[in-house]
């Protein structure tokens, strides 16, 4: 550490234009403030300081040498900031909003167990799926689905989802099973807020405007008519996987399923993490993924 030797100390005199406010605010003596900035100065070879018995100003040297010290000062400190709150028990109120079905089914039991975990932090929940603005709204954390909209936001990629299009058996028992995507405009499709469905044939994504006697923009409605043979519906894994398991509903066209998208920690771009939200966002990455 001896090329930092004299450093803040320089940076504290400088922006005091004192000493004795500099020895105040980092808490050290006078004498020692004076020795250090010696060295430092000694080990340039180049006068910083204009002293006198009362003012002290910076050399042109001086001037130039505190724009890049501000820098490493300031990145020291928020190192030791970082470390702090690595060691920081999560407390105090966390705000977070999420789509609402998969906030209710996936993301508050994980949550709620959190809260159980560390008992010094609360939870704002608002579940809502229109994307609400982080920074207006006093949003520490969001959770986002799918492919990300370009944003000054910092993401984090907590798990993978799948998309199925499914269909009941007795639908499929009645109406055949599609192969292909040009069989599809021969079928009852189902249509929520994504206007088309992606598939992915011979490596390239072919979209699907999908035809039917339904639009809905809940997923859990579409899944209904699903289950009661009212067409093919394409719904990310949350939504089917039971149904899939227990033979409600049939998966088709697996072969053509678009890859994974993701499921995403946004959060403003602060210049660190506060404990409450890095400890969160580690374990809902480590309970979803």
């Amino acid at each position: 550490m001896k090329h930092w030797t004299g450093i803040s100390e320089f940076v504290a005199v400088a922006e005091q234009q004192s000493f004795t406010k500099a020895a105040k605010q980092l808490d050290i003596s006078v004498a020692q403030v004076s020795r250090n900035i010696a060295e430092l100065e000694a080990s340039l070879a180049i006068k910083l300081l204009y002293r006198s018995t009362r003012s002290v100003s910076l050399t042109e040297e001086g001037t130039l040498y505190l724009q890049h010290c501000r820098h490493l000062v300031s990145s020291l400190e928020e190192a030791n900031r970082t470390l702090a709150n690595l060691k920081a028990t999560p407390r105090g109120l966390i705000k977070l909003t999420a789509p609402v079905f998969y906030g209710e089914t996936r993301l508050a039991p994980l949550l709620h167990e959190f809260l159980q975990q560390y008992p010094e932090t609360e939870l704002d929940l608002q579940l809502s799926n229109n994307k609400l603005d982080l920074v207006q709204g006093g949003f520490d954390l969001a959770i986002r689905l799918g492919t990300l909209e370009s944003s000054s936001l910092i993401a984090r990629k907590l798990a993978s989802r799948t998309q199925y299009v499914v269909a009941s058996p007795a639908y499929l028992a009645k109406h055949g099973t599609p192969v292909t995507i040009n069989d599809l405009p021969r079928h009852h499709c189902l249509t929520g807020t994504v206007a088309q469905w992606r598939f992915v044939e011979h490596g390239k994504v072919i979209q699907f405007k999908p035809q039917g006697r339904i639009v809905c923009n809940s997923g859990v409605a579409l899944l209904d008519a699903a289950e009661k043979g009212l067409g093919l519906v394409q719904l990310p894994d949350y939504y089917v996987s039971e149904k899939l398991r227990s033979g409600d509903l049939l998966a088709v066209l697996n072969e053509l399923r678009q890859p994974d998208d993701g499921i995403w920690a946004i959060y403003p771009q602060n210049r660190h993490l506060s404990a409450k939200v890095r400890v969160l966002v580690d374990f809902l990455a480590a309970k979803l993924g």
